[in-house]
Order: C-alpha cells, then sequence, then structure tokens
C-alpha cells in the first residue's frame, strides 16, 4: 500500500478506456495491491474518488468514498468506501442536474455540467461480489464522474468551458450559491 501520484491531463492513459477484469484478475495481488492504492491515495489527496486510469494503470477499477468533513469537498454527503471494479451506470430517468466538479487530474480548475440526478450502478466489489446500488444528488454525480474516467472522459470534457473557475474564484463567487442549491438535492 502506497501514496501514488496522480497522473494529470495530457497523458493519454487517461484518454483510453480501461480494460475490464476477470474474477481470477480481481484476486491478484497485483489488483488488490493497486485497490489499496487507489484508497491510499484518495484520501492523501482529500478527493472523493479515484480511478485506476489516474494512476496510470488503464483497468477498470475505482474507488468513492466520501469522509465527514472532507476538507476538499465539505458540501457532500459522506459516502462509505466503494471499491467498484467493472461498474456499469444506468440512468433513473431523464431528470438532470447542474453541478460543479473538479477533478485531481486536472489541477485547480473546476467547471459546471449536466449529470443524472438519479442513477443505478452496478459493479463488482473487490472480493468479486456483485453489487448492484442506487445513487442520488452529488453521491451520484461522483460515481458518474469516476465511470467517465474509466471511458477515457474527463469532466473537462462534459463541461460548459465559460464556467471553469480556479478554486480560489469557485470560492470567491460561486461557492455558496451553488451548495445552497446543492443542499436541496440531498434532501
Amino acid at each position: 500500500m502506497s501514496v501514488r501520484d496522480v497522473v494529470a491531463i495530457g497523458d493519454p492513459v487517461l484518454r483510453r478506456r480501461a480494460r475490464e477484469l476477470s474474477l481470477q484478475g480481481i484476486a491478484s495481488p497485483q489488483i488488490q495491491r493497486l485497490i489499496d492504492d487507489l484508497i491510499d491515495t484518495k484520501r492523501a489527496v482529500h478527493g472523493a474518488g479515484l480511478a485506476a486510469n489516474q494512476l496510470g494503470e488503464a483497468l477498470r477499477v475505482a474507488v468513492v468514498e466520501v469522509e465527514e468533513g472532507n476538507p476538499r469537498y465539505p458540501y457532500k454527503p459522506p459516502v462509505p468506501l466503494t471499491v467498484m471494479i467493472n461498474p456499469t451506470i444506468e440512468p433513473l430517468g431523464d431528470e438532470m442536474v447542474e453541478i460543479n466538479e473538479s477533478c485531481l487530474s486536472v489541477a485547480d480548475l473546476r467547471g459546471n455540467l449536466q449529470r443524472h440526478l438519479a442513477i443505478r450502478v452496478r459493479y463488482l466489489d473487490r472480493l468479486g461480489r456483485e453489487r448492484d446500488e442506487l445513487k442520488r444528488g452529488l453521491t451520484a454525480g461522483t460515481f458518474q464522474h469516476e465511470v467517465d474516467h474509466l471511458d477515457g472522459i474527463l469532466f473537462v470534457d462534459r463541461a460548459d468551458p465559460r464556467t471553469f473557475a480556479t478554486w480560489e474564484q469557485f470560492d470567491r463567487h460561486q461557492r455558496e450559491e451553488f451548495v445552497r442549491r446543492v443542499a436541496e438535492l440531498e434532501s
């Protein structure tokens, strides 16, 4: 287990669709070590999620976890540690919501994009067990963001470039209204 460097935008691994894993592959020491590295790295940099290609590995593995009081995302509801292997997402309805997102691979940039308000996510956990869960609001957005990574898509591909802002400018001019608006999603 170790904290690894996060790959930055411009590296081709972020633009490739990640390869699915077999049950045998999931159980391998290399994949289990990768999962531990994803968790350690995500926690060290206070992310909400991290995909394997962000560590330079084009494999369909991602983790999501939002700890209470996360300093990077204090407005996000807590999400228990979720290890997703070969995840798929199904929108539940047509309702979309505008979310302001950032990414560990796109340093100091945020932007607004549309995400499905409610989704079903199906995946294998780190033991290879099938999972089927419903997600809503900002949590649904986080899961969509990580699965996008595994498909070679970055949030900047979906965001309105007119809304791009640094973290400082987001905090100064947009954060208060955004937090007020997304609080309504979670109720």
